[in-house]
């Protein structure tokens, strides 16, 4: 996974992702614990940051875990 990221004052992130093999561009935009998940223009997920500082999908897309993990730290670090 790549760590291209463009962050936004506005709660909104920008970065690469490496998803199937292929390199996509991942946008996310939180919402308090909420992190919206967009890729590909066709892929859609909500991530929920949890108290113990783990990620749980709560809905769209299946993604991998690893990805889940890769989109957590992305905007955590970068917030």
């Amino acid at each position: 996974m790549t760590d291209s990221f463009k962050n936004t004052t506005d709660g909104k992130y920008e970065f690469t992702i490496n998803y199937s093999e292929r390199e996509l561009t991942c946008h996310v935009e939180r919402e308090g614990d909420i992190l919206h998940v967009h890729m590909d223009n066709n892929m859609n997920a909500d991530i929920e940051l949890q108290p113990d500082g783990t990620a749980v999908q709560v809905s769209g897309d299946e993604l991998p875990a690893s990805s889940v993990e890769f989109i957590k730290k992305q905007v955590l670090e970068q917030s």
